[in-house]
């Protein structure tokens, strides 16, 4: 790829467009900083310019100018990333999308919502509860990360195991091409059988294929009910195993998480929390049931009661306060942050098939023995889910740097020869790139490539990353 650097006609003409204010310089250190990084272990990328448009006509400007001038352009959201996805490799522009923010309509007669890529998650999610409406998927970080990041990767979540992942809830969205031109790439209804579904080609394409500037969510109803069980378990495989017997047993959870020992215990410590375990108890599930009915989620709890009574379990916690249950889910949502508080580490975003965790676990573990790595698993357990937090520690940089990459080679192909891939939710991005090839066949690289070059001939849309 070549590309150009940015001149100061063109910075000129950037101004022009978003605003002197909206536009950051390398030389305003303080202001340049926030854009030089995501949540990815430590990597820094320093960006020529950080532009911050408010609206699809700007970026439809901005793109025609850098598409014209071969310059590189990586959209940004709110940088909650763990994949190197918003990460200027290439310098150029970062598009920051963090003002086109409005959420623009709340249709409760079609159970729709027409938003901007830079609402933040949460902020959405309790807009649609005030008028009994849901939007189910919940990242970890769904109180700082935008919802156009989230369609950049696919974002999951605890209750993705239920109501499904972020491309479940999209019917159509806005999007400037790396050309400038805009389009929609579908229509606001719940099924289109007209032409290709370029929605959904869109989603998950990690910023490489075009800029999106509105989305169109689909809606259901909001569920008043909740029950949340903390089960702790004397052996980390017996609670792999229950997950699929939950399932098999007719209960669908509105979610269900897996959490080793000590992934409770850094999160503890991170929070100040108090969790009760015994010394002997190695690994949690936190399971969610949701519903209208009070009365039919005590009959599942009671069904998942019995199916733990076939495993070796200690004292179920249920939560009985709504702070209760919030802290249980504090602690959840934290492990990431808490492990990386102790430490220099690496996530890797792996999933199976359900019933296929307790090999992966028992796989994962066997392999950090053997390359002398530490790793503190959790994840959503529920989908096959597992977020493997390999940990530096004691390693050496030569083996860190160098050997590790062999573990996790190891890891990925554990994954897919268990049905699985190299990721559910993170994506690809930057620093899973070199791993792609364990999971997708050379024609599916090249089918992608393909529709790659099709959209952006010169590459300049977030280049680096993926392939």
């Amino acid at each position: 790829m070549n590309f150009n650097k940015i001149t100061p006609n063109l910075v000129e003409a950037f101004a022009t467009i978003v605003g002197q204010e909206y536009l950051v310089l390398p030389a305003d250190r303080e202001g340049m900083v926030r854009y030089t990084h995501d949540e990815t272990e430590d990597l820094r990328y320093l960006p020529e310019v950080v532009l911050k448009p408010k609206n699809a006509e700007e970026i439809s400007r901005i793109m025609r100018l850098c598409y014209e001038n071969a310059i590189p352009v990586t959209p940004r959201g709110a940088g909650t990333g763990l994949s190197g996805g918003a990460l200027a490799v290439h310098g150029g522009v970062v598009l920051s999308m963090e003002r086109l923010n409005a959420i623009i309509s709340i249709d409760e007669r079609n159970l729709q919502a027409t938003v901007e890529p830079g609402v933040i998650t949460q902020v959405f999610q309790e807009a649609v509860i005030s008028r009994g409406l849901f939007y189910p998927p919940d990242p970890s970080s769904r109180g700082s990360c935008q919802l156009g990041g989230n369609l950049s990767e696919s974002s999951g979540g605890p209750r993705a195991v239920k109501y499904g992942v972020t491309k479940d809830y999209v019917l159509n969205l806005e999007v400037v091409l790396p050309t400038g031109e805009i389009t929609w790439t579908g229509a606001n209804v719940l099924k289109n059988a007209t032409g290709y579904n370029l929605t959904q080609l869109m989603v998950g394409s990690e910023g490489t294929l075009g800029i999106i500037t509105k989305i169109v969510f689909k809606l259901i109803p909001y569920p008043t009910q909740n029950l949340v069980l903390l089960v702790p378990f004397r052996k980390e495989e017996e609670a792999a195993a229950a997950v699929s017997k939950i399932f098999t047993a007719g209960i669908v959870p509105s979610a269900l998480e897996f959490m080793e020992r000590e992934a409770i215990e850094w999160a503890c410590r991170y929070l100040g929390l108090e969790v009760p375990m015994a010394a002997d108890e190695r690994a949690h599930l936190l399971i969610e049931l949701d519903g209208n009915d009070m009365d039919l989620l005590y009959k599942d709890a009671e069904r998942v009661y019995e199916v733990l009574e076939t495993f070796d379990v200690g004292d179920i916690l249920v939560a009985d306060t709504e702070k209760q249950k919030e802290d249980l889910w504090r602690l959840r949502r934290s492990v990431g942050h808490a492990v990386k508080s102790n430490s220099v580490y690496k996530e890797e975003d792996t999933v199976v098939p359900r019933a296929e965790l307790p090999v992966l676990l028992r796989g994962v573990k066997e392999i950090g023995e053997r390359y002398k790595f530490k790793s503190v698993c959790y994840g959503h357990a529920g989908d096959g889910n597992l977020h493997i937090n390999i940990v530096k520690g004691d390693m050496s940089d030569n083996d860190w740097n160098n050997k590790l990459p062999e573990g996790i080679k190891e890891i990925f192909r554990l994954c897919v020869s268990l049905g699985g891939t190299i990721s559910g939710e993170h994506g690809i991005g930057l620093v899973q790139r070199p791993y792609i090839g364990i999971a997708l066949s050379e024609v599916q690289l090249r089918l992608m490539q393909g529709i790659k070059q099709l959209f952006d001939p010169k590459g300049i849309l977030n280049p680096g990353k993926i392939f």
